[in-house]
């Protein structure tokens, strides 16, 4: 439950400061005395669900640094770190994408690509994952995380979230404003809503944050595939990869922040939250395609 619970949770935590600011600056008086005025409650929705998600998009490198405690490498201090330097360098010209910036973080067997844009992302890798893969398996999952910046699979995550916290905010204010209406028959309006919207409103917010949560792992899921063939074809064929997801399966993934989650290497926690589909399924997958 630990990463839904983040997942939601920061999802939340963005939402009340953009909630809070756009009170402060009157842009979301949708609340009407004579009633819910549905133009200016889409776009104040749009304003929270997208501005939310696109903040998230931005701090979402600094973010994955300072929770993951990664350090980048500016310059390799041994023959390791100059070939996973060289590694990305290779992979990310043969992709077409600019020289992302390449980090080390202390943990069990994990990887991520994040970064608002695809020329100037982070890819970092665990010392779990260095200790425990050969070289070939290595770069194999470094093909995969690049194949994820050069697929714009940060982008499109991005705009998956925004148009599902759109839909939380618009739907948890329009059904709050009909509980407080039944709540308050023949009550005066005009002094604003009631507690009765309030409380649905923040009640709505959760529930349907956990929906969209279930929505967005789907996509993510369905990325997956993606970034694995596209691996495969950054180095020239298949087994590498196909070897590097039994290794995986093998091992105990290292928990990623929720910057980072779905753009990691490893498995979800659950059936319907489960970022990545099973390791199995992926396997199958690119064995089914062509050399």
């Amino acid at each position: 439950m630990k990463r839904i619970f983040l997942f939601v949770l920061t999802n939340l935590a963005v939402m009340v400061v953009l909630g809070i600011a756009a009170s402060l600056l009157g842009v979301n008086r949708f609340l009407t005395a004579n009633g819910l005025n549905l133009g200016m409650l889409m776009g104040f929705s749009l304003i929270m669900g997208f501005g939310g998600a696109i903040i998230s998009l931005l701090i979402s490198k600094p973010l994955a640094k300072w929770s993951s405690g990664v350090r980048v490498i500016n310059d390799p201090q041994n023959a390791d770190e100059a070939w996973i330097v060289e590694t990305v360098r290779r992979l990310s010209d043969k992709a077409g994408i600019g020289m992302p910036e390449v980090g080390i973080f202390e943990g069990a067997p994990n990887a991520f690509a994040t970064g608002a844009f695809k020329n100037s992302a982070l890819v970092a890798v665990s010392t779990g994952l260095l200790q425990g893969m050969t070289r070939e398996e290595i770069e194999a999952v470094i093909g995969h995380e690049i194949a994820h910046v050069a697929n714009g699979d940060m982008v499109t995550m991005t705009l998956i979230q925004g148009v599902m916290n759109t839909f939380v905010v618009f739907l948890s204010r329009v059904i709050g404003y009909a509980v407080d209406s039944f709540l308050r028959r023949g009550d005066d309006r005009s002094s604003g809503p009631g507690i009765g919207y309030y409380v649905t409103t923040i009640v709505l917010d959760i529930v349907l944050g956990f929906a969209a949560a279930i929505v967005v792992a789907w996509f993510s899921r369905h990325r997956e595939f993606r970034a694995d063939a596209g691996s495969a074809n950054l180095l020239g064929q298949k087994q590498p990869m196909i070897n590097a997801l039994a290794r995986l399966g093998g091992m105990v993934p290292g928990e990623l922040p929720k910057a980072v989650q779905t753009l990691g290497i490893t498995g979800g926690i659950g059936k319907l939250f489960s970022t990545h589909p099973p390791i199995e399924e992926r396997i199958a997958a690119l064995q089914n395609t062509a050399a």
